[in-house]
C-alpha cells in the first residue's frame, strides 16, 4: 500500500507541474479532450493504461 500511495503522490505532483509550467497548452489539451468523441477518449486511455501496466512489469519484474 505504501508503493501505491508513493505512486499516486508522484503522479500527482508531475500533473501539478505541469499544469503550473504550462498552464495555457494544458487549458488546449483539456479542450481537445472534451471535443473528443467517447470511444476515442476511451481507447486512448486503455493503451495509455496498457502501457503502464507494462512498465510496471518491467520495473518490478
Amino acid at each position: 500500500m505504501t508503493e501505491f500511495l508513493a505512486a499516486l503522490g508522484l503522479a500527482i505532483v508531475l500533473e501539478g507541474l505541469l499544469y503550473a509550467a504550462f498552464p495555457t497548452q494544458m487549458k488546449r489539451a483539456i479542450e481537445l479532450v472534451l471535443g473528443s468523441p467517447d470511444n476515442q477518449i476511451r481507447v486512448i486511455g486503455l493503451c495509455a493504461a496498457g502501457l503502464g501496466l507494462m512498465l510496471l512489469l518491467l520495473v518490478r519484474g
